[in-house]
C-alpha cells in the first residue's frame, strides 16, 4: 500500500507568534497605534492527516492572518466553525484572514472524517481561561449516536442481502463498472447510516473468476470526496491503479488473477479506516483449480458497526478506539436471524467467508455440524474424505482474510452460524440456516 494511503498523525507543540511581529512591527509596514493590538500572522501546514502546528496563541482582539499550505496528497481546508473556506489542492496554498478573536476556539479540515482523524487547529486566545479543546467528550458524542435495539425487527417488506453466490461466468475477461455512491442505508432495524459505497451497497458487489482471468474495473467517483479502490487479489502499482480520484473523475483498474483466493477489496483513501469502516469493502473470489461442484454456495462478509447519529456517517473516533456498536454479516445486524438462509436436508453447502472488519477477528462456526472441507488463504487446510477422517469446527480469519468451508445439515431444524468471538456473536454477527 502506498505510504500516502496510510493515516498519519503528527504531534506538535504550541506555536507562538514572532515577538517583533506581534508587537506591531508587522501591520502593512506601519507601527500599531498606541493601545491597539497588532495583527498576528502564522504559517500553517496541512498534511495527511495533520495540522502543523496543532495549536497557536493569539492576543485577545488581534486579527489573524494564516498562510496555509497543503503538503498532503489530498484536498484539504482549514475553517473556523460556521465559516466556509475553499479547498486547497495538493501543493497549493492560500491566505485566510480572521477578524479579532476574543474567545478560544478551533479550526479544522472540513473534509468528512478529517477532523476526527486529527486535522484540528486549537486557537488559544490569551487571557481566555477556556482552552481551545474539543468540548464534545467521548461520552457526549456517544450520546448522539444511533442505538441498536436488539429486540427490534425490520419493517414489513424488508429483504435481506441475497447471500447466494453464482458460479463464475466462464469469461476470461470481466469488465465491471463500480460507482462510488453516498447512500443512506439501514444497518439495523430502525438505524440508518450515510454510507460510502461501491454501487450503492455495503458490502459492494462480489466479483468472481478463475486463475488467469483478467478483471477490468472502471471506478467512477460519484461522491463528494476523494476515493480509491484496492483489490487484494491484484499485483499492480499502488501509485497507479490504487490512486485516489476526485469527485467526477474515473480510472480503470486492470489486473490478472494470478492466484486463487477469497480476497478483500476496499477504498484506500485516507483515512483508510474511515472509508473502509463506513461501507467501502467487498470480496473477489478467484476459484481454486478443479473446484468440485456443490449443491449451494453462499457468501458471508463480516464487518463492524461504529454508529454515528442516525442518518449520518459512521464514527471515526470509535473506529480508532476499536469501540464498535455491533457486527454484521453482509452489512446488516443479525439479518439472517430475521430471514434465515434456506438449505435442503443433506444438501452440500459451500460457505465462502470474508472478514472485512477493520479491527476484529472472525471465528466462523455453525452450530450442529462439522466442516469436512476447509480452504483458507489459498490452501486446503482439510479435505473431505481424507485418510485421517478429520473435521473442523471453526474457520479463523483475521481482518481482510478469507476462505471457504463445506458441510451438510442432515436433519430438519434451525442451525445457527456465528462469529464465535463471543462479544460479536451477541452483537449482530449471527444467523440461521433453516432446514425443512
Amino acid at each position: 500500500m502506498a505510504l500516502g494511503l496510510l493515516v498519519g498523525f503528527v504531534v506538535v507543540g504550541v506555536f507562538k507568534p514572532d515577538t517583533a511581529f506581534s508587537s506591531g512591527a508587522y501591520a502593512g509596514g506601519t507601527g500599531a497605534a498606541a493601545g491597539a493590538v497588532a495583527d498576528v500572522k502564522f504559517d500553517i501546514e496541512l498534511g495527511d492527516l495533520y495540522v502543523k502546528p496543532s495549536s497557536i496563541d493569539v492576543p485577545r482582539g488581534a486579527k489573524v492572518v494564516l498562510n496555509v499550505v497543503n503538503k498532503g496528497a489530498m484536498d484539504h481546508s482549514l475553517a473556523l466553525e460556521g465559516r466556509d473556506e475553499p479547498m486547497i489542492k495538493p501543493g497549493g496554498s492560500t491566505t485566510i484572514n480572521w477578524d479579532a478573536l476574543t474567545k478560544s476556539t478551533q479550526a479544522w479540515c472540513t473534509v468528512p472524517g478529517h477532523k476526527a482523524a486529527g486535522m484540528v487547529l486549537a486557537v488559544n486566545v490569551q487571557g481566555d481561561t477556556a482552552a481551545a479543546a474539543d468540548h464534545t467528550t467521548g461520552a457526549a458524542a456517544a450520546s448522539n449516536s444511533a442505538k441498536i435495539d436488539a429486540n427490534a425487527k425490520p419493517a414489513a417488506g424488508w429483504k435481506a442481502y441475497d447471500p447466494i453466490l453464482k458460479p463464475a461466468d466462464g469469461n476470461k475477461v470481466h469488465e465491471i463498472e463500480m460507482r462510488v455512491k453516498e447512500s443512506k442505508i439501514e444497518v439495523a432495524p430502525g438505524v440508518q447510516q450515510n454510507l460510502w459505497t461501491f454501487n450503492g451497497t455495503a458490502p459492494g458487489p462480489v466479483l468472481r473468476g478463475k486463475v488467469g482471468d483478467i478483471f477490468r474495473v472502471k471506478l467512477v467517483n460519484d461522491g463528494t470526496m476523494n476515493h480509491s479502490i484496492d483489490f487484494h487479489a491484484s499485483k499492480v502499482s499502488p501509485d497507479v491503479e490504487m490512486r485516489s480520484i476526485k469527485p467526477g473523475e474515473s480510472l480503470v483498474y486492470e489486473f490478472k488473477a494470478e492466484y486463487a483466493g477469497v480476497f478483500t477489496y476496499h477504498c484506500g483513501a485516507a483515512p483508510m479506516i474511515h472509508h473502509m469502516g463506513n461501507g467501502m469493502f467487498g470480496a473477489v473470489i478467484v476459484d481454486p483449480p478443479n473446484l468440485p461442484k456443490v449443491d449451494k454456495e453462499i457468501v458471508l462478509i463480516q464487518s463492524e458497526l461504529y454508529l454515528g447519529p442516525n442518518g449520518e456517517v459512521q464514527d471515526l473516533t470509535k473506529m480508532l478506539a476499536n469501540d464498535s456498536d455491533g457486527a454484521a454479516f453482509n452489512g446488516y445486524f443479525n439479518q439472517y436471524a430475521f430471514q434465515p438462509i434456506e438449505v435442503k436436508r443433506g444438501e452440500r453447502v459451500r460457505a465462502w467467508v470474508v472478514n472485512a472488519a477493520i479491527n476484529d477477528e472472525l471465528a466462523f462456526h455453525t452450530v450442529g455440524t462439522i466442516f469436512d472441507t476447509v480452504w483458507k488463504e489459498g490452501n486446503y487446510q482439510l479435505k473431505r474424505g481424507g485418510p485421517d477422517h478429520g473435521g473442523s469446527q471453526t474457520l479463523d480469519l483475521s481482518p481482510t482474510q478469507g476462505g471457504f468451508v463445506e458441510f451438510t445439515l442432515d436433519a430438519p431444524g434451525n442451525y445457527t452460524f456465528v462469529n464465535h468471538e463471543m462479544r460479536n456473536l451477541s452483537r449482530g454477527a449471527a444467523g440461521v440456516f433453516s432446514v425443512k
